[in-house]
């Protein structure tokens, strides 16, 4: 049977594990509120959208592998041996690399499957080598202000790294493994509960976008911008712009924080060159959160959103999505 057959299958026998359809989804409820209002019973269910993507970045920074289904696990989503920001380029005293300091890590591409890992760039010979290198070193790397192992992806993957980045440095990949100890989302963003546990993504395990917040985005700007440049988990469309920073959206979880946005945000996905200060400059002239609110998001723009997951299952491009109303 293959993957594809297995998923749909579970999806089919599983039903009430779902997370945005048949009556399993779960209530998002703004951090900015508190907990009390998750408590208030709901009084109206709407549909609002369907999930129009579904994309998994496995290299932290590097391209998206659309997929059409994919189960959403507690640390992100997962497809195969796929999972969502479990690779990581880190320098050789280990601190994390991004496309802040290298914009061109959004050009690569990691793929993996049966067993084998595959690395390709513009103009560069694909690289193959194999998932589990367990003679390999585990390294202890430093991402943000926290600490994460990774098991070293071996030599010719730096070397194929460093040459692609071209920054006169020597730069290593790591994979995660799930023996290895997570991070605590606490020690980046205090509002997330102690326990939520993340890989290597920045903040929350899955990012939202709606595909009217992009176009909303792009109609201020000269030049359009794509849902690529914000590297969400979960695209939704048919909703209106901005409808899924609602508190009382239902999608993938019971508690959710507002992505800010940096200077990544100015990485074109399609060059891996920085297009000066858009869309960063026109994000803070109309994305910027409520004064009484600046404590929690500080001065950088908001576009989009972040979620933990109470309930693991299989989500599907086509997927309903709906808004509680209290």
């Amino acid at each position: 049977m293959t993957f594809i057959e297995t998923f749909v299958k579970a999806f089919l026998e599983n039903k009430k594990v779902m997370l945005l359809a048949g009556g399993a989804g779960l209530t998002v409820v703004g951090l900015g509120l508190g907990y009390k209002y998750f408590l208030k019973k709901p009084e109206k269910v709407t549909r609002v959208g369907v999930v129009s993507q579904l994309l998994i970045h496995p290299l932290k920074s590097g391209k998206a592998v659309s997929v059409s289904l994919a189960e959403c696990q507690q640390i992100g989503l997962k497809y195969g041996e796929l999972q969502d920001r479990h690779w990581l380029v880190i320098t050789e005293d280990g601190h994390f690399v991004t496309g802040r300091q290298e914009p061109r890590l959004v050009l690569v591409s990691l793929t993996s499957e049966r067993g084998q890992t595959c690395l390709n760039g513009p103009d560069m010979e694909e690289l193959r080598f194999p998932l589990l290198q367990p003679d390999n070193a585990i390294i202890n790397c430093r991402l943000f202000s926290t600490d994460i192992q990774g098991r070293d992806c071996g030599d010719e993957a730096s070397s194929w790294l460093t040459r692609f980045l071209g920054a006169g440095k020597t730069f290593r990949l790591v994979h995660f493994e799930p023996h290895m100890s997570l991070r605590r989302a606490a020690d980046v963003e205090p509002l997330f509960p102690p326990n939520e546990k993340v890989v290597y993504p920045d903040m929350g395990p899955v990012m939202l976008l709606s595909e009217a917040s992009v176009n909303d985005l792009s109609s201020r700007l000269e030049k359009a911008v794509t849902v690529a440049q914000f590297r969400p988990s979960i695209v939704v469309s048919g909703c209106e712009a901005f409808e899924e920073e609602q508190q009382v959206l239902m999608v993938v979880s019971s508690l959710f924080v507002i992505q800010t946005r940096c200077l990544f945000t100015t990485v074109d996905p399609e060059t891996g060159v920085r297009t000066g200060k858009q869309p960063l400059e026109t994000l803070k002239s109309y994305r910027m959160c409520d004064p009484a609110q600046k404590n929690i998001y500080k001065s950088a723009p908001l576009f989009g959103q972040v979620y933990i997951v109470n309930k693991t299952g299989i989500l599907q491009v086509g997927d309903v999505v709906y808004k509680i109303s209290h």
